[in-house]
């Protein structure tokens, strides 16, 4: 029953029969073959098919999970228990600041501890990787926590928050926030992003109607338009433009500081000690930071 299930789990990742048998080596008469095996086995239907769609319906939403854990239970059988016997590759994605900060902190450490695992690392913005994960292709996000819930099937993990600043040119005068973005250009984190939406609120929390110059998603880009004299910005203090010497002023919020939290996102189906020992050592590197 167990190829069953990861042909049932890869029929509802991929949409259709043809798409999951190109994913597990079967033809799409095999898939179907074996998801009536499956349907006859459980006595219930649990897709609905259109055409040639496969949609899970609520039975097999309710299967879902479940046919994903008992697959990463048994995946985990063969598994050494002891994280310095495992080998293999981890994939990893993250945002470019975690790129560049947390990440190659917390590496040296799960490097000794796991000296056979490879790991390879997937850039990204945080609702690709988050996508990313959902599908199966990561086994590790680490991201912006997203503004709502995660699917159930998904586990997020708290690494750290950073706070925002507002950054502007040095001929910039004044030490009220709110005076110097009512009246200066704004170069906006792009609001599309989960760290840029923690800034629009700010802004209607505050009622700013700002003079947008520029709209953008990469930090350090953010910076040197700042630099340049484009506006002024509200940032994370995050980043490498932070270990570098900055034509800058960095003023702090105060009382009206806002952050954006750090978190990893993995399937909980896909835990293994690999996985928790690079998570341990990022929450090292974070408390540390």
């Amino acid at each position: 029953m167990l190829r069953e299930l990861k042909t049932f789990v890869a029929v509802a990742r991929y949409g259709t029969f043809a798409a999951a048998g190109q994913q597990v080596g079967l033809t799409q008469s095999a898939v179907s073959a074996q998801m009536r095996v499956l349907e006859q086995s459980l006595g219930v239907r649990v897709f609905d098919r259109s055409g040639r769609s496969a949609v899970l319906n609520a039975a097999g939403r309710h299967a879902l999970p479940l046919a994903e854990q008992m697959l990463g239970l048994y995946a985990q059988m063969a598994l050494p228990t002891a994280v310095a016997e495992w080998q293999g590759v981890l994939r990893i994605g993250a945002i470019a600041t975690l790129q560049t900060g947390l990440l190659p902190e917390a590496l040296p450490a799960f490097r000794a501890a796991a000296p056979r695992v490879e790991l390879k690392l997937v850039p990204g913005v945080s609702l690709n990787l988050l996508s990313q994960v959902d599908v199966g292709e990561l086994d590790l996000a680490l991201l912006i926590k997203p503004p709502f819930d995660l699917p159930k099937e998904l586990l997020q993990v708290s690494l750290t928050c950073e706070p925002f600043v507002l950054i502007t040119p040095l001929s910039v005068t004044g030490d009220s926030p709110l005076q110097i973005l009512a009246a200066q250009p704004f170069v906006r984190y792009d609001r599309r992003s989960f760290g840029g939406r923690r800034v629009s609120q700010f802004l209607r929390e505050q009622h700013l109607q700002v003079q947008e110059a520029l709209e953008l998603d990469e930090l350090e880009a953010i910076v040197r338009m700042v630099e340049c004299g484009l506006g002024v910005s509200l940032i994370p203090r995050a980043g490498l433009w932070l270990q570098r010497p900055t034509q800058l002023r960095v003023i702090e919020l105060g009382e009206l500081t806002f952050h954006r939290e750090l978190v990893a996102v993995l399937r909980r189906a896909q835990r293994q000690p690999a996985l928790d020992c690079l998570l341990d050592c990022l929450r090292e590197a974070a408390a540390e930071a």
